[in-house]
């Protein structure tokens, strides 16, 4: 089907070649001839022969460069009854393309991930009532006369519910002519939000912050809004003013959230506000709902999504308004095929189309914290807990002083308060940050650990599904009685503790209490939603999980919270470790007392001094990050400075290695950019693959692209099983 629209590429005699960007990793885009008769524009959806198939394209921006005859180019197959993308939606997939050096094609791949979509979604049947009646008259028949008396037209489905009847009595009516067929439109996925549905709950505080985000939302035109407040302290609340304030304007909305499939209390917080929920974008949606979002996001009929990071390439009509929530959470950085970071590209996208972009997080990035100290941000700061609810108190514990009984975890002192939490009626929270029972299992007779076969990482055990697994490959087998290398029965040990391992102690310890254990590999996103509804409302005494909790959960009764290990993300070399256990600590602390019962945080220690402790125990967050911030800037690293990764893998670690070497050596010489390595990765196996390293690392103006373009494009070309990974703007260090 093509679609009646004017061609913006010139006369009939010279529009016969268009560029059309296709979705595979190819440098620019590829020239297709023009049919007579078919009206192309920039930005339209278009299915094109490539090789012996077809593939969706789109005709993208620019004059044709091609010098092959017209007619011996393929011809455009089709174009497809959907609005073209937007002038500003090609520009922000070219900026993204540039920026994080990927060929545009895999970027404009990012906004087409529903082909179904692309056509009109098909005219549903409804019925009409006229002006017939039925020979005989009855009481369910005269409800559904009267309910469908408004003059509309009415699926069957949503008669019969209306009126409270049968469906065999709406087609008895239909029979006797009292409905009429008739075609609409198909339903929205969403009721469109009200934004007067409910008056907003906001005091002191909050009031004083809405009213900022506010005046930065109506003023119109690009801004970058920073709301950070302490954990309980209403932010939510605040930004749905802004939501709402963008609603009236006909504008709309996108909510980015780190862990959308698992948020449903945010949802229904949304509902309560705005009469509806938000339609939601993420990988869990079923293909058909996928489809109906991206068309009715193009059409303008949705108003507001609610989305993980792949939301911010939907091509929305009218765009107003970017929130991205948890603004520091890692979740935003994807590491697969595009390397980018919707936290930063959705502020690149609201500047190109010119629309406030508001972030928000009870403990922000570093980067996030710059920007709003030097004026880039406009910061808007919560202290305190909405209702006047208290912190939960908190405090280390040393395990040199409270070390834990033989064989276990977790310190007397933790214990203890765990019990008296239960006496009381109320929940303890136990996290730990690393799934499974054990991450490693080893030979009490002979030593041998049990390694992946395809990666450089140890086997973690799973005792619930009774296997041994990496974590990196998915690779598992069944867990051994006996050890492969010297043959001995009852001599494998599990060292170190994982989730599993946690409960099973507090089992011992409690064997009465209710306790669920919140793990992403116990459980779908169906059976974890049911879970933390469960918890919500006091099904479950003690709760042990990975970071899953520290994802902005609601648990009125919550009143303690134990950091099995605080130590656990300090141990490596990664230059952000600081902020993110501070960052993951703080998050998960801030699950207790947020109803306003006297709550407590434990953090079991081995480094009670270490300053990531001493800023949480203490509350002294500015003091965190004054230091933080301070070392960034003497080591000249991000916001101060530039990182770029390539990891080099093959299937052999000499090809890796010697690949690697020769990037190196064909890097230009730059003022200000220096390369560190090539060196093993941490994880120098993965897969089978053996991998390298390099980081770039250049002063905050070095132009990191063209230096790493210009280092590949004169390094050795990639042949057989080498493979180069590009990370502008690296979050992992492995």
């Amino acid at each position: 089907m093509t679609r009646d629209s004017t061609d913006l590429f010139g006369p009939v005699s010279a529009r016969r070649v268009v560029p059309v960007l296709v979705p595979m990793p190819a440098s620019k885009a590829y020239s297709y001839a023009v049919p007579d008769g078919m009206a192309v524009e920039p930005g339209s959806i278009v299915q094109v022969p490539l090789g012996p198939r077809l593939v969706v394209g789109v005709v993208w921006d620019g004059d044709d460069d091609s010098s092959v005859d017209p007619k011996k180019l393929k011809s455009i197959a089709k174009v497809f009854d959907c609005p073209p993308l937007t002038p500003d939606m090609r520009t922000f997939l070219d900026w993204v393309a540039t920026y994080t050096v990927t060929p545009p094609g895999l970027v404009a791949r990012m906004a087409l991930r529903a082909p179904a979509a692309f056509d009109p979604e098909p005219m549903v049947e409804a019925l009409r009532l006229t002006d017939m009646r039925p020979e005989r008259m009855t009481t369910a028949r005269e409800r559904v006369i009267a309910a469908a008396g408004d003059g509309f037209a009415w699926t069957r489905s949503g008669l019969a519910h209306a009126a409270g009847a049968s469906s065999s009595v709406i087609d008895g009516l239909a029979q006797q002519g009292v409905f009429e067929t008739v075609f609409m439109a198909p339903p929205p996925v969403v009721a469109p939000p009200d934004p007067e549905f409910t008056a907003p709950r906001l005091e002191g505080p909050q009031k004083d912050a809405a009213a900022d985000l506010l005046a930065a939302v109506e003023q119109g035109g690009f801004s970058v809004s920073l709301i950070d407040g302490i954990t309980g302290s209403g932010k939510t609340e605040v930004y749905f003013e802004a939501i709402a304030a963008t609603l009236r304007a006909g504008k709309q909305v996108l909510i980015l959230l780190p862990e959308i499939a698992l948020t449903a209390s945010f949802l229904e917080r949304f509902q309560d506000r705005f009469g509806s929920k938000p339609a939601e974008w993420h990988s869990d949606l079923a293909p058909r709902t996928r489809e109906k979002v991206w068309r009715q996001v193009t059409m303008g009929t949705v108003r507001v999504v609610a989305g993980a990071r792949s939301a911010l390439f939907l091509p929305f009509e009218e765009l107003g308004l970017i929130i991205v929530d948890e603004e520091h959470d890692p979740a935003y950085k994807q590491e697969d095929r595009v390397f980018y970071n919707a936290r930063d590209m959705a502020v690149v996208r609201g500047r190109i189309t010119g629309f406030p972009v508001v972030l928000v997080s009870a403990t922000p990035s570093v980067e996030s914290r710059v920007n709003g100290e030097v004026g880039r941000y406009k910061p808007i700061h919560l202290p305190t807990r909405f209702g006047d609810a208290a912190l939960p108190r908190l405090g280390v514990v040393d395990m040199r002083q409270h070390p834990p009984a033989r064989g276990g975890f977790l310190s007397p002192v933790l214990i203890n308060q765990i019990g008296k939490a239960v006496e009381r009626g109320e929940q303890a929270l136990l996290f730990l940050n690393r799934r499974g029972y054990a991450p490693l299992t080893l030979c009490r007779v002979c030593g041998h650990r049990f390694q992946c076969p395809d990666c450089s990482s140890w086997l973690v055990e799973h005792r619930f599904r009774g296997q041994i697994q990496c974590h990196h490959c998915g690779y598992a087998e069944k867990t051994p009685e006996a050890c492969p290398e010297c043959g001995t029965f009852d001599h494998l040990v599990a060292c170190g503790p994982g989730v599993e391992r946690i409960a099973e102690e507090v089992e011992r310890h409690f064997p009465e209490a209710r306790t669920i254990v919140l793990s992403s590999d116990l459980m779908g996103v169906k059976r974890l939603r049911l879970e933390l509804e469960a918890i919500a409302r006091g099904e479950a005494d003690i709760v042990i999980g990975t970071q899953l909790v520290a994802k902005g959960h609601n648990f009125p009764l919550m009143t303690l919270v134990g950091i099995i290990d605080a130590d656990l993300g300090l141990a490596n070399g990664d230059p952000r470790a600081a902020e993110r256990t501070f960052q993951l600590l703080s998050q998960v602390t801030g699950r207790a007392g947020r109803t306003g019962l006297k709550s407590l945080g434990l953090l079991q220690t081995y480094q009670p001094q270490h300053p990531v402790m001493q800023a949480i125990v203490s509350g002294d967050a500015d003091a965190f990050y004054d230091r933080e911030i301070a070392e960034r800037e003497k080591a000249l690293l991000p916001p101060f400075g530039r990182l770029a990764s390539l990891i080099v893998s093959a299937d052999t670690r000499q090809d890796a290695e010697t690949h690697a070497r020769g990037l190196r050596s064909a890097a230009p010489r730059t003022d200000g950019i220096s390369i560190l390595g090539p060196a093993e990765a941490p994880l120098a196996l993965i897969r089978g693959r053996h991998r390298f390293r390099l980081l770039v690392h250049g002063r905050r103006n070095s132009d990191m692209q063209a230096f790493v373009k210009a280092m590949i494009a004169a390094g050795p070309k990639e042949r057989g099983s080498i493979s180069v990974q590009l990370d502008i703007d690296p979050q992992s260090f492995l």
